[in-house]
């Protein structure tokens, strides 16, 4: 399995385990669903790109591709938005970076991953807040001049298969590539 599939093995791990600590903490009455009035998405998209003076990708069809999330996953994931920003520096700060991202991330966001590779040019970041009995989900990736970010409403127990999915994969591809 390669380095950036273990990454996000762990990243998710840390994000299922953060769930129960979040949702837990988080007083019913003060949960707000972040797919009806998040700004926190598309602030960070503009944040990036105005410090790093990269150009959004135009992503057709966002509807057909949260649909089709929730088909797959049998309505474990909703509410998907994808942005890529291309054309930025192929190296930026990681601490830049994440304080970028906690400036923009209001409204009761909590940062539960930041990972940065050996190399130290590919940085995540994975942002979790409650939202009803699911979990709205950030995701932002650097890599090489290009940024990822996805922003999900996801239940709990879909998490959990994904990762389950996820180590099962590796695992498998541990014993192929070891000839067992």
């Amino acid at each position: 399995m390669n380095e950036r599939a273990v990454r996000w093995v762990a990243a998710c791990g840390a994000a299922l385990m953060a769930v129960a600590v979040v949702i837990a903490a988080t007083p019913q009455g003060s949960v707000k669903a972040a797919s009806e009035d998040d700004r926190s998405f598309h602030q960070m998209e503009a944040a990036v790109q105005a410090r790093w003076h990269g150009r959004e990708q135009h992503i057709p069809m966002q509807w057909l591709i949260s649909g089709v999330a929730g088909v797959y996953t049998h309505g474990g994931v909703s509410h998907m938005r994808v942005a890529e920003i291309d054309g930025l520096p192929r190296q930026i700060d990681g601490s830049e970076l994440e304080a970028m991202a906690a400036r923009e991330m209001d409204g009761g966001w909590t940062r539960i991953v930041r990972e940065t590779s050996s190399e130290g040019n590919d940085h995540s970041l994975i942002y979790v807040k409650p939202e009803g009995k699911r979990l709205a989900m950030i995701v932002v990736s650097f890599d090489h001049g290009e940024m990822d970010m996805v922003e999900m409403a996801i239940h709990p127990e879909e998490l959990s298969r994904q990762i389950h999915h996820w180590e099962h994969d590796r695992d498998h591809d541990d014993r192929a590539g070891h000839g067992e």
